[in-house]
């Protein structure tokens, strides 16, 4: 790997909020990167933990618990290579995407124009993890802004990928964002996981999130909820993460049987879920 970060030197990180949960997901992912029956075999994630500087204990990852985030970047990686598989020149939007090492991971071809976008302090700290890339674009800005959005060009097909993210947003910020790139590109697909009211509700038990002092916002209770406001789209799959094939390969016996006892309650089960949607 050759970032911007001199070999051999440790970047310190310090941020707090919804920024700081980027930290937790990228610790699973490198957890799981060193595990024998590895879903992800993200080294990406791995060599970038190792140059980080930080107290890695603080996110409440291990490897015990690391699954819960490495199956469902597992499953997004399968939906995106889905989509691109079928559209060899694209628009990809990465938004909210942390330390996320997706671009590399999937490598998609040269007809395809890569966006990773997020705060100006989280892509200052990728610049410094991650080497440059053909056909790949880092944008530091809110992805609630206007501005990003109108540089792109909105001549191809396009992929919003919204891993983790919808649930920090309000309401009014996720449909304004969906409805904006529906307007903006001729066709495409918009994949994200959400919470429901119930896991809104519960989100002072969420360790990441409490711990990173997030606020959660946006319920997400299903598929009417999105194409009742944002004119044009489609529902290809609303699913409870535990009915996904990731979950149901990556996660061990004892957690199978937890997820089949929790899904017994609908709310339950569709506290977390896994949305795909076209237009």
């Amino acid at each position: 790997m050759d970032g911007g970060l001199p070999a051999g030197k440790k970047i310190r990180v310090d941020m707090s909020g919804a920024p700081q949960t980027m930290l937790a997901t990228l610790y699973a992912k490198a957890l799981d990167a060193d595990a024998e029956n590895s879903l992800l075999r993200d080294t990406w994630a791995r060599d970038a933990v190792s140059r980080i500087d930080y107290d890695w204990h603080r996110t409440s990852i291990t490897a015990r618990n690391q699954f819960g985030v490495t199956t469902r970047t597992v499953h997004f990686d399968a939906w995106a290579r889905q989509f691109l598989a079928q559209h060899q020149r694209a628009t990809v939007l990465h938004l909210g995407c942390g330390l996320d090492s997706r671009v590399f991971r999937l490598a998609p071809g040269p007809g395809v124009e890569w966006y990773d976008v997020d705060y100006p302090e989280v892509i200052d700290l990728r610049e410094k993890l991650y080497p440059s890339r053909e056909h790949y674009h880092q944008i530091p800005a809110s992805v609630t802004s206007s501005d990003w959005l109108q540089a792109i060009a909105g001549d191809q097909p396009v992929l919003l990928i919204a891993e983790g993210l919808t649930m920090y947003l309000t309401e009014a910020e996720g449909i304004g964002l969906f409805r904006a790139v529906v307007e903006k590109f001729p066709c495409g697909e918009l994949q994200f996981d959400a919470f429901n009211s119930l896991g809104i509700r519960s989100q002072k038990i969420n360790t990441i999130v409490r711990r990173s002092g997030s606020t959660l916002h946006w319920a997400i209770n299903g598929p009417d909820d999105i194409v009742s406001k944002v004119p044009g789209l489609r529902p290809l799959a609303a699913i409870s993460v535990f009915d996904s094939e990731s979950f149901r390969r990556g996660v061990s016996g004892g957690y199978r049987l937890i997820g089949k006892l929790m899904s017994l309650a609908p709310a339950v089960r569709m506290m977390a879920q896994y949305h795909r949607y076209a237009f």
